[in-house]
């Protein structure tokens, strides 16, 4: 008999913390929303950190990945740990979505399916080419630099005539190691900020608006960044649910992050389907679509 029902997966450092500051009080405050949600569904749920080693994963009918935003800081061993765990229990979004999602070369492919994402260079790892170079063959007075592989803007820079020398070293480091890609700067991040769009089975429930704060480019609250409640307009809504339509299987949950180009069209910044966060502090309601997603998921899986 399975232990648990769902296992939210979680970052250690969030699991049960002493002194928990404003960030982390608004991770447990969503995990519980989330968890308590599904119990009401009368599903036996656990949370815990993923790479819990007591864990028994055969235990466990699903697993649901919440704020493990430790992950792109330990790759390899979150890689291997999806691989090992993939063959004793179920993903909520599938294994293969996951895996596509990991890395940023999937914004190509929806760019391929008519999805408008910024002009980007993909930097593949062991590159020989000096940042410079790739900078002027660009032809972009503004960009971004950011590994495939990341979250909460790692290793995200933005680049210009000015500095792209200084960030030679730090460039070259990284691109030993990893695959990077480079951007064409949108400056409506700056004066729009960015748009983001929660669809459940791919039914938009919600969005916010995330602002980076006077003088940075990084929306992310840990830069200083703002959310504030959103109204999203049909374009805005039909964009995210076209992006999400064009996954290989539709995700249970996705986050589309969305801003307006140097074109003034609307783009896809992101496509998050690991783990997003998704607000549910700002607009309740949402959190029972969310876990009535989830659950005709499990019923169709039968």
């Amino acid at each position: 008999m399975q232990k648990y029902d769902l296992i939210l997966l979680s970052d250690q450092r969030f699991v049960d913390p002493e002194n928990p500051d404003w960030f982390i009080k608004n991770i447990l405050q969503e995990d519980n929303m989330v968890k308590n949600a599904l119990e009401k569904r009368g599903y036996r749920v656990m949370r815990t950190n993923w790479d819990n080693p007591s864990v028994d994963w055969t235990e466990t009918g699903y697993v649901l990945f919440r704020t493990t935003w430790d992950y792109f800081d330990r790759y390899p061993e979150f890689e291997q740990w999806i691989n090992r765990v993939k063959n004793l229990t179920t993903f909520i979004n599938p294994v293969d979505t996951i895996i596509w999602n990991l890395d940023k070369h999937y914004l190509n492919e929806l760019k391929n399916n008519g999805i408008n994402i910024p002009p980007t260079i993909y930097i593949e790892r062991g590159c020989m080419t000096s940042l410079r170079e790739l900078y002027l063959s660009a032809g972009w007075k503004d960009a971004i630099l950011k590994p495939v592989i990341s979250g909460g803007a790692r290793h995200t820079y933005r680049i210009n005539e000015e500095n792209v020398d200084a960030l030679e070293r730090s460039f070259r480091e990284l691109v030993s190691g990893e695959s990077m890609m480079l951007q064409e700067f949108q400056h409506n991040v700056i004066n729009e900020g960015e748009i983001a769009l929660m669809l459940f089975n791919g039914r938009f429930t919600h969005a916010v608006l995330k602002k980076a704060k006077s003088g940075d480019f990084r929306v992310q609250d840990d830069f200083g960044g703002t959310v504030e409640d959103y109204r999203a307009s049909k374009d805005e809504i039909s964009f995210a649910e076209r992006a999400v339509a064009c996954c290989q299987s539709l995700p249970v949950y996705a986050r589309v992050d969305i801003i307006r180009d140097n074109n003034n069209q609307l783009c896809l910044a992101e496509l998050e389907l690991i783990e997003p966060e998704l607000w549910f502090r700002r607009f309740p309601p949402a959190v029972d679509s969310f876990a009535e997603a989830i659950a005709v998921h499990i019923n169709k899986k039968g």
